[in-house]
């Protein structure tokens, strides 16, 4: 069990423990309410690595993690930009300001149907 001080140094050594063994390696994320700390570990059950914080500007840095994470998890390769025609398939789709048919529907509690 490897405590790591550096988040810098515990992001690279994550990826690189999910990438070298990809079937067995877990991700962990543990709140303890008491001590107002957030504990992360990775592990392949036989490196872990751990990492502890009580900041909140760290919450931006482990969201970054668990999106790289679920990236890998899906197959994805995290370098690469989407496609265009995904982009471009984006972009065509109207928001709900702008769709009409979304702005003539009623969006109110329902009435009860006496009997």
């Amino acid at each position: 069990m490897v405590w790591i001080d550096s988040w810098d140094t515990f992001y690279a050594e994550a990826e690189k423990l999910y990438t070298d063994h990809p079937e067995h390696t877990r991700y962990v994320m543990k709140y303890r309410h008491c001590d107002g700390k957030l504990e992360l570990k990775v592990t392949n059950d036989r490196v872990c690595l751990k990492f502890l914080t009580d900041q909140a500007q760290d919450l931006k840095r482990i969201e970054k993690l668990n999106n790289l994470f679920l990236t890998y998890m899906c197959g994805k390769d995290p370098q690469l930009e989407p496609p265009e025609e995904v982009l471009a398939m984006r972009a065509d789709r109207p928001t709900s300001s702008e769709d009409p048919d979304r702005s003539q529907q009623h969006s109110g509690k329902k009435k009860k149907v006496k009997r």
